[in-house]
Order: C-alpha cells, then structure tokens, then sequence
C-alpha cells in the first residue's frame, strides 16, 4: 500500500511544478513563440529534477523523452524526470563490475546491468525514470513516441526504438540468458 504522506507529497510537488510552469509561460512565450507550452514545462521539469542529466542521450531519444513528458506533464498532469540517460562506456563498466562483485556471479549482475558493449544507455537510447507514476504513464503512451519498456524486472528502464521490441524477462535475457525471475511491479 502506496505510503499517504508521500502520494501527498507527489501531488503537492506535482502541482507546484505545473505552477511553476504556469508563471513561467509568458517568458516562455517570449523566447519561443509556439512553442512556449513545451519550453515552460521543460524548464519547470528542470526545477524539479535539478539533477537530471539529458546531455548524451541520440537526438532522436531526447525528442522522443522531451515531448512525451510535455504530453503527460500537460494533458494528464504527470511528472516524469529523469533518473539516468546515456552514461559513458566506462561508467557502464564500473555499474557492471559493482553488480559482479554484489552478486558474484556474471550472469546474475547481467539480470540487473549489462555491459558497455551491450547496453543501450551507452549509445544514449535509454531511460531510467521517475516517479513510479511516471513510468506508469509511459508505458501506456510512450509508444506513440518510440519509447518502450523493455525488461519486466526494471519498471523505471525505458529505450527509444523504432518498432516496438519484443519484452524480456531482464536485462540478460537479450543474450540467450533466459533465467527467469517473476515480472517486475511497480513499488507502493
């Protein structure tokens, strides 16, 4: 059961953003004549999710991400920000080797993490998202942007594509390593 005072909390910080977004509209009409609804709500998001990163992530995946978290952020009134985009080969390598050392095993860490030369976040195709909700709403309309959720245990992981994909049971899956675990559900 999903904890009262943090769906509070969400809805308050969810309705100070789209405030913020409101006040922000008439600069956002100056500097981007028809397109100010979108350049509010991404600077709003920014102020929300100050620590989100977009830098490296394809041209064609941060449109896809831009515009559907407009749609939902305008539409629907959901956030969606950002936890982590596209990460440098060598960053892919030390989540990975981290995973190994936890789990102590390859094939287990590779259910969780896949290496530099597999994973999508370092060709900068996919994203890891929040809140809850937010994954939520993109997984019912992310497709009309070419974002999918691809793996059942990773409700937060995201990657843009061109024609749905086929879902995995994780990460490792992609390889042939077809250990499965129970599908992943979204936390409380």
């Amino acid at each position: 059961m999903a904890n009262p005072r943090l769906t509070i909390k969400a809805h308050l910080l969810a309705a100070a953003t789209r405030f913020i977004a409101l006040l922000l509209m008439p600069i956002a009409c100056c500097r981007a004549p028809g397109r100010a609804r979108f350049v509010a709500c991404q600077w709003a998001l920014g102020l929300r999710f100050p620590a989100e990163d977009l830098s490296g992530l394809a041209p064609a995946t941060l449109a896809a991400f831009t515009h559907a978290r407009a749609e939902a952020f305008w539409r629907d009134g959901q956030l969606i920000g950002l936890t982590s985009g596209h990460r440098d080969a060598a960053e892919q390598y030390r989540i990975f080797t981290e995973e190994v050392r936890r789990t102590g095993s390859v094939l287990r860490a590779r259910r969780r993490v896949l290496p530099p030369d597999e994973s999508s976040h370092v060709r900068g195709l996919a994203l890891d998202v929040r809140p809850a909700e937010g994954a939520r709403w993109l997984e019912q309309f992310g497709a009309r942007y070419g974002l999918y959720r691809v793996y059942d245990n990773e409700w937060w992981h995201f990657e843009y594509r061109t024609a749905q994909p086929p879902r995995l049971p994780h990460p490792g899956a992609a390889q042939g390593y077809w250990y499965w675990n129970s599908p992943g559900e979204y936390p409380q």
